[in-house]
This record gives structure tokens, C-alpha cells and sequence, in this order.
């Protein structure tokens, strides 16, 4: 079941959405934390079947709807502030600030994603945050039909501190799987899956390519 909680950040109020783990009890494996793109919420196709995956899997999975959509603004605002309300709800909830998110969860590792805006901004700002891993869903390489301004460098920036994840949409046109796998720096995995940008048509899939990820890619043994 869904626990929600509130945190105030420096932007306005962000609304938590907290599964898991399953069954019910379990120490978790770590903590998963998602966040929404710019034109839609924490109830996207892909977020939910993503955090349904992680939660049945062993890991306590947040989705994190930020200030600007729990005001019901339409429209994102610029990146900084994106960035300036997502940190403090990660290191809020590392810290174990949240209910439900203290004991259970000391040492354990830290995956930060999103998708779209979303991925952008755990991918900015991974390394502040600690995190261990990155997951991306239907990252936006760049606007439709303009390659020429390339975002790549906020994947590799995220690259060059941890493993990243990129589920990507074949027909995605913000730059589709083949697209990104053709230019994705090394620790950034692809792996495509059906549909375009929205990736309903790759939900189902995304949730095991994520599972799947993790363990190989993040220890989830607690740090000492």
C-alpha cells in the first residue's frame, strides 16, 4: 500500500509517495527514489510499474511529486529549481527524516531516476545526493528534431561517478534507444523497449530491465 508523506523544500511543499518493501516487514535492499517529468506526474505508466517492480523485489521505492505539480502549476519551472527541491527530499530521506525511512535503511544504498526532466535532474545532481546508481526512463537527449542541442552531457556527467540505466522507447522523439546507444558514454547502459517518449507501450517491460539492473550493478549489502 502507498504511504504518502509531505516535505517542505526551499521551492514549496513535495508530496512522497513510499512502496514498499515487499512483504511487508522486510528490511529493504536500499531506498529507490523516482522523480516525474515536466509534463505529467508520479502516476506515468513507467513510474508506476517501476516502482512496483523495485518494491517487490526488496527495495523501499519513493516517488517524489515536486513542489510545482502538488501547487497544480502546469508547467515546470527552469531546472535549478528542480534541482533545489529534489535534493533536500534525497538527503531528507537518507537521513531518515520520513517516517519510515530511519533504521531500516542505514547503509543501504541509494538509487536515484526519474524519467524525462526527471532523469535529468537525478542525473545532475547524482553525485551530490550519493547516490549509487541512476536510472533513466525515456531520457531526452535532446528536443524533437533539434540533435544539435544534446543533453548527453548530463548522462555523462552522471556516468563518471556512478552506473546508469537508460530504458529508452524505440520510437522516442527525444531521441530513441538506437540513438542513445549510439553515442551513450561508457557505465550508461540502454535498453530498449517498445513505444515512444511516454513509454506506456514499454511499462511492462521496464520494470524487470530495472530489476534486473540493479543486481548487477548496485551492491546492496549495508556499508559498514
Amino acid at each position: 500500500m502507498t504511504r504518502i508523506e509531505e516535505v517542505l523544500t526551499p521551492t514549496g511543499t513535495a508530496r512522497l509517495h513510499l512502496d514498499g518493501p515487499a512483504p511487508a516487514g522486510g528490511t529493504p535492499l536500499g531506498l529507490f527514489v523516482l522523480g516525474h517529468g515536466a509534463g505529467g506526474g508520479i502516476e506515468a505508466p513507467d513510474l508506476e510499474a517501476v516502482a512496483a517492480a523495485v518494491r517487490d523485489a526488496g527495495w523501499l521505492a519513493v516517488r517524489v511529486e515536486q513542489p510545482w505539480r502538488v501547487a497544480g502549476r502546469r508547467v515546470a519551472p527552469a531546472p535549478p529549481r528542480l534541482d533545489a527541491a529534489w535534493v533536500p527530499v534525497v538527503a531528507g530521506l537518507v537521513a531518515g527524516q520520513v517516517p519510515g525511512t530511519g533504521g531500516p535503511l542505514a547503509g543501504r544504498p541509494l538509487v536515484v531516476g526519474g524519467r524525462s526532466a526527471g532523469a535529468r535532474v537525478a542525473c545532475r545532481t547524482a553525485a551530490g545526493t550519493g547516490a549509487a546508481g541512476v536510472v533513466c526512463l525515456a531520457f531526452p537527449l535532446h528536443p524533437p528534431g533539434r540533435p544539435e542541442r544534446s543533453r548527453l552531457a548530463e548522462l555523462a556527467g552522471a556516468a563518471e561517478a556512478v552506473p546508469v540505466l537508460a530504458v529508452q522507447g524505440r520510437r522516442d522523439a527525444f531521441g530513441g534507444a538506437g540513438e542513445l546507444a549510439a553515442v551513450a558514454p561508457e557505465g550508461v547502459t540502454v535498453v530498449a523497449v517498445d513505444g515512444d517518449h511516454g513509454l506506456a507501450a514499454g511499462a511492462a517491460a521496464a520494470g524487470p530491465a530495472v530489476v534486473a539492473w540493479l543486481a548487477r550493478a548496485v551492491a546492496t549489502e549495508p556499508r559498514r
